[in-house]
Formats: structure tokens, C-alpha cells, sequence
């Protein structure tokens, strides 16, 4: 709940905050969950990975039941995509299949540049603007703007 409080209580209100979580289910998850309005869940397109999001969309609900019932699910991102490997095709296929329009568009290549720029204590977008990863990631927020233009369209 201090992190709750503490993101709403700011004089300057912001439009979005990221809180990048461990890919663990800890304390520090469940307590961004409950500070949150919205999950933006990363999945390695690798077979386990399905296997974790079940788990993490259980306890999304129970966090929803328990303390934020209005937390929900914004969107599934697929990580470390590889067109040309064939398990990469098929969970995002199985992914699809079971989440549907959960699922962004924009995929997050496998890209050198995107595990290299932590090491520089950079973010990507500044250490490499025009490398695959960090043009991946500027089509990622434009899709999720504009999903939240089109939510908040059907709202009113």
C-alpha cells in the first residue's frame, strides 16, 4: 500500500509509470501490482515461459480479488523473438490462440544492443536509437498509446 500511496499522492500527476519488476512472483510483483492500474506482461517466446504466465495471470486475480479489483491486464509483449526460430512462431501462435488481442503486435526482437546498453548504464533508446530492439520499443509505446486512445474513445 506505500508504494500505492506514495504513486498517488505526487503533485505532478504523470500519464504512465513502469515499474520493472523481477520476472519472479515477490513481494516487490505483488506490491506493483497493487499499486497498479495496468500489467504490461513481457513473455520470452521460449516454452517455459507459458508455463510462468499462467502462474503470473493467477496471481493478477487474486490480487484483483484481494486488494486492487481494479487492476487488469493491459497487454502479453513477446520477447526475445526470433522470426526465424520455430518455437518462437509456436508460442506466439499458442499465445494468440489463448490470450488473442492480449497479445501485442509489436514483438521485442533478440537484439545485441538491447543487452548491451545495461552494461553502459543506459537505456536503449539513448545507446543505440536506431538499432532493431530500440525501434521495437518505440513501436511498443505507440501501440500502447494507441490502444489507450481507442479504451478510453469507448468509454465515453
Amino acid at each position: 500500500m506505500h508504494l500505492k500511496n506514495s504513486l498517488r499522492s505526487r503533485s505532478t500527476p504523470y500519464d504512465y509509470v513502469f515499474i520493472d519488476c523481477p520476472p519472479s512472483l515477490s513481494l516487490l510483483t505483488v506490491n506493483a501490482f497493487v499499486a497498479s492500474d495496468t500489467v504490461i506482461v513481457p513473455l520470452q517466446a521460449e516454452f517455459f515461459a507459458l508455463e510462468g504466465l499462467s502462474q503470473l495471470l493467477l496471481t493478477v486475480r487474486e490480487v484483483r480479488s484481494s486488494a486492487n479489483p481494479d487492476l487488469r491486464v493491459e497487454g502479453i509483449v513477446l520477447t526475445m523473438f526470433d522470426r526465424r526460430n520455430n518455437l518462437c512462431l509456436q508460442v506466439e501462435d499458442d499465445a494468440r490462440q489463448n490470450l488473442g488481442e492480449l497479445v501485442f503486435h509489436t514483438k521485442i526482437p533478440r537484439n545485441v544492443r538491447l543487452s548491451e546498453a545495461p552494461s553502459y548504464a543506459m537505456p536503449v533508446l539513448n545507446y543505440d536509437p536506431t538499432s532493431r530492439g530500440a525501434i521495437a520499443y518505440r513501436s511498443l509505446a505507440a501501440e500502447l498509446l494507441q490502444r489507450n486512445e481507442t479504451s478510453q474513445v469507448a468509454h465515453v
